[in-house]
């Protein structure tokens, strides 16, 4: 399902509102830390729309546990056969089967610094418990291996997204938010602020 294009088609917030308004099938990607679990809740609960978690339906098993890969993509080539979602999770490797079901993709790639106060603040918030979007038993927590995996992010990770979002996102809108105000902006325009 390539698009065969290789150019991303970026639209601003205004459009990008206007699509997720309409939008049946939803995927946000990012950071881990940089709010994309949060923005997918409130779009999710504001439209309707089933809310699914890499990390709680598809990745982690109790325990911090890793799911194998290929139960991993059939996990998630169940879900995304649902009609109406909101799906939060990077993983770029699944972007050939996710990316064309989605009508618009959100790229919440904040800054470095960002993302490492939302995993600390998370983490005081959710200690030693599993937060809503996480699997059961998987209680919050930040080990060295999670800060480094965070920090170094966009070093190892962005240019994946960008190829992966270019092959197969063909003509879908994509917008790229970069600050938290950018996300309150696309919140108050498609009404799921609160």
């Amino acid at each position: 399902m390539k698009s065969g294009s290789n150019v991303i088609r970026y639209v601003g917030i205004a459009e990008a509102a206007d699509k997720v308004r309409h939008a049946d099938r939803i995927l946000v990607v990012g950071c881990s830390g940089g709010g994309k679990s949060t923005l997918s809740q409130k779009i999710a609960r504001r439209f309707g729309l089933v809310y699914l978690s890499i990390d709680r339906d598809v990745l982690w098993l109790p325990g911090w546990v890793q799911r194998e890969r290929g139960e991993q993509r059939r996990i998630i080539e169940k879900l995304i056969l649902q009609d109406r979602w909101v799906m939060d999770g990077t993983n770029s490797s699944t972007f050939d089967i996710r990316v064309p079901r989605s009508d618009i993709v959100i790229w919440v790639r904040m800054p470095r610094l960002v993302c490492v106060w939302g995993i600390l603040s998370r983490a005081a918030k959710h200690w030693g418990r599993t937060r809503p979007d996480m699997a059961p038993g998987c209680p919050e927590k930040v080990d060295w291996e999670f800060f480094r995996f965070v920090w170094t992010w966009e070093q190892k990770f962005a240019q994946r997204v960008l190829a992966g979002l270019a092959e197969h996102a063909g003509e879908k809108p994509v917008l790229m938010l970069k600050s938290r105000r950018e996300m309150r902006e696309l919140l108050d325009l498609v009404g799921a602020r609160a």
